[in-house]
């Protein structure tokens, strides 16, 4: 299991939240997000096995915010 960090800038609300939460549990492999507004970010365990940095990336921009390492 990995953690990582990311940064969400585009977040405005806690629908914004929800939103990037769901984003990246619907990633396979993805065990947990923990999504902050207050942050800008959010801390993700999951299976480095499954999935990577990148496709954790593309869930976030796909979602509709802009997201970084």
């Amino acid at each position: 299991m990995q953690t990582l960090t990311l940064h969400i800038d585009g977040m405005t609300c806690g629908g914004c939240v929800k939103s990037a939460t769901n984003a990246l549990l619907a990633v396979n492999g993805v065990i947990d997000a923990k999504v902050s507004l207050e942050n800008k970010n959010a801390e993700i365990r999951f299976d480095s096995s499954k999935t990577d940095a990148a496709a954790l990336l593309e869930a976030v921009e796909d979602a509709g915010y802009d997201a970084s390492l």
